[in-house]
């Protein structure tokens, strides 16, 4: 049987420690098993050890990452013999480096959930982004504490998209969960005959259509973008798109839609990191690229563009 390792990620005082509390009290974690805690850093929050010990919880610090060797995980598999692991993880260390760990054979990463301070977020983005970003970019949930009427959930949101599409966001007050929507202004007509997309426009129109890709279900959009191809790709199918900055200038990636050439035309027909101005249907399918369904561009018409003003498209 596979024992669960839930790494619980975020920076300083983030709320990680209060979050393990909270979730060690629920109905479901009564008949856990044994639990062990990893406490990769201590905050000014300490656990509750007289609940935690009623649930047959466990706390071992960690001072270094290096302590995790294999050996040393496989001690603690046999001595604490845990049915759940959960890691308080260093804001500090990469998560990659974690993922990389090798595991005892039974463990198995289930989920890595990312705490965010509402009222310290903008400091940490702002002079820690390569850090923010490593602590998002591999999370299953990312959950948003402290907010008040003066976070700024759009922005959060804004930040956390391009580097994770499919990470769930969750909003948390005072008062419980925050689930009201949080709505893109959007600068462009979704409901005009023929929606065009303005360079400046492209971010936001790209990470609001990933994310509510019904949205533009059957409907024709007009916009300008490289156009980019390989040989591992169908003779039709290219990606127009730009190339994004995610967190910093050495984050840059190039985002797009998959799209398929006009009828009886082939990709090569066309220049690889031309710029066109493509007009196109999108349709809801599955990508491979994209690990579940999302927009499927079908050109109608590819014409000359050209290399806009501001090379770069930026999220926030």
């Amino acid at each position: 049987m596979e024992t669960p390792v839930f790494l619980i990620n975020g920076f300083l005082e983030s709320g990680k420690t209060t979050f393990i509390n909270e979730t060690m009290k629920e109905p479901q974690f009564a008949n856990a098993g044994n639990v062990l805690i990893l406490m990769c850093e201590e905050g000014e929050e300490e656990f509750d050890e007289v609940n935690l010990i009623k649930r047959n919880v466990s706390i071992l610090p960690v001072e270094k990452l290096e302590q995790l060797t294999p050996d040393f995980l496989k001690q603690l598999d046999s001595y604490y013999n845990p049915n759940m692991i959960l890691v308080e993880y260093n804001g500090m260390w990469k998560t990659e480096d974690f993922l990389d760990l090798s595991f005892p054979d039974n463990w198995a990463m289930a989920q890595i959930v990312t705490l965010i301070d509402a009222t310290t977020y903008q400091t940490y983005y702002d002079n820690m982004r390569s850090f923010f970003a490593e602590n998002v970019k591999y999370s299953d949930v990312i959950v948003c504490n402290r907010v008040d009427e003066s976070t700024d959930k759009l922005k959060i949101r804004r930040s956390i998209k391009p580097l994770n599409r499919q990470a769930q966001i969750i909003y948390e007050t005072l008062d419980g969960v925050d689930d009201s929507e949080v709505e893109e202004e959007l600068p462009f007509d979704v409901n005009a005959d023929e929606i065009v997309i303005e360079d400046d426009d492209f971010g936001l129109w790209y990470l609001d259509a990933m994310d509510h890709p019904e949205k533009y279900k059957d409907k024709t959009v007009k916009f300008n973008g490289m156009m980019f191809y390989n040989d591992k790709m169908p003779k039709n199918c290219f990606i127009p798109g730009r190339m994004a900055m995610n967190c910093c200038a050495e984050d840059l990636a190039f985002i797009g839609f998959m799209s398929k050439v006009p009828s009886g035309k082939k990709t090569t027909d066309y220049l690889n990191r031309g710029w066109y101005y493509v007009t196109a249907k999108v349709k809801i399918e599955f990508v491979r690229e994209y690990r579940g369904k999302g927009p499927v561009l079908y050109a109608s018409e590819l014409t000359p563009g050209h290399e806009p003003d501001e090379k770069i498209v930026y999220f926030t």
